[in-house]
């Protein structure tokens, strides 16, 4: 009986075994037994292809063009690009937008991470406060820039009702400059200070409670643990917030143009007086479909991109350096 039971084994061993599929391919046959899925997820790849990647590459070609949108396409080469560098009023929009961005997204990430320790330690109520702090950036663009102009407004606005409490001159916040730019950045701050907060939430409590509690041990008083031990286990997260709320703010549009509006008649995209608001993505929109110069649109539109990636991976690198040092 033992020899009847190792025969088999043995020649089992030495049987030739099928050929292993080559690192890297599928093996014959798993296109047609998973067609199901590949089926579900087709329709995100079909419509990306549709009205993401089709239209970023027309729009690349288009940037060589000088099209007006109905009549014939005209070949303009580099000579878009070439405008654009000594386009003064494209870089006033750029700088505009820089302002704006550091004035709104700097304190709303740091308010947002203030707001989800408080959260984090909260006792009672946390999903109420969770649901509070979300809503804003779920609510609609437009519903928030007509509140923020009553708020703003020289005539009956809260902020000037607050300002003549204390004693102080009213501020004609949408007629300045400097008061448009702190307009849109407080509806930004406002906006978006809740969504970083739900997700500052989430990579707080995954830090484990036994570092707190062996920093209390060791006489570690809330600021210090806070810079030592929360911040550093945030960095991932911190990190994934500048990169996105550097996206978003780079590319902002409705606030500027519903808080602004037209201007004493004039165009809706001019950003207000002395063009303080005309974001970068404003002045896109005006020149492609309130001028109808699709063609330079193109190319403000490759710009826009173009600075977007540089303020992203110049993010991405400083916190990456301050993770290593």
């Amino acid at each position: 009986m033992a020899e009847t039971t190792t025969v088999p084994a043995a020649a089992a061993a030495a049987a030739p075994r099928p050929p292993e599929p080559a690192p890297g391919r599928r093996p014959e046959g798993a296109l047609r037994r998973h067609w199901r899925l590949y089926a579900a997820i087709s329709p995100f790849y079909l419509l990306f292809l549709c009205f993401g990647l089709i239209p970023a590459g027309f729009s690349l070609f288009l940037a060589f063009q000088r099209w007006d949108g109905l009549g014939d396409m005209e070949y303009a080469g580099l000579s878009q690009f070439r405008y654009l560098l000594t386009d003064t009023q494209f870089w006033d929009a750029v700088g505009n937008t820089l302002i704006i961005w550091a004035m709104g997204t700097l304190p709303m990430l740091f308010i947002a991470l203030i707001s989800a320790v408080m959260l984090n330690s909260a006792v009672r109520l946390k999903g109420f406060y969770r649901f509070a702090y979300f809503v804003p950036s779920v609510t609609s663009v437009v519903a928030v820039a007509i509140i923020f102009g009553s708020i703003f407004s020289t005539s009956f606005g809260l902020m000037n009702g607050a300002l003549k409490a204390v004693g102080i001159s009213e501020v004609a916040w949408l007629n300045e400059p400097w008061g448009i730019k702190v307009a849109v950045a407080a509806l930004m701050t406002w906006q978006w200070t809740g969504y970083n907060a739900i997700i500052y939430l989430a990579g707080l409590q995954t830090i484990p409670g036994e570092l707190y509690e062996a920093a209390k041990v060791d006489g570690a008083g809330p600021v210090k643990t806070f810079f030592k031990i929360t911040v550093p286990m945030l960095r991932p997260v911190i990190l994934f917030t500048i990169v996105v709320s550097t996206i978003t703010g780079l590319q902002s549009f409705s606030e500027s143009q519903v808080l602004l509006g037209a201007n004493n008649g004039g165009s809706t995209f001019s950003g207000g007086p002395e063009h303080a608001g005309q974001t970068v993505v404003l002045y896109f929109f005006q020149q492609t479909f309130d001028n109808n110069d699709f063609g330079y649109g193109a190319a403000i539109a490759w710009a826009i991109f173009m600075i977007v990636v540089v303020f992203s991976i110049i993010n991405w690198r400083l916190v990456q350096r301050r993770e290593k040092d």
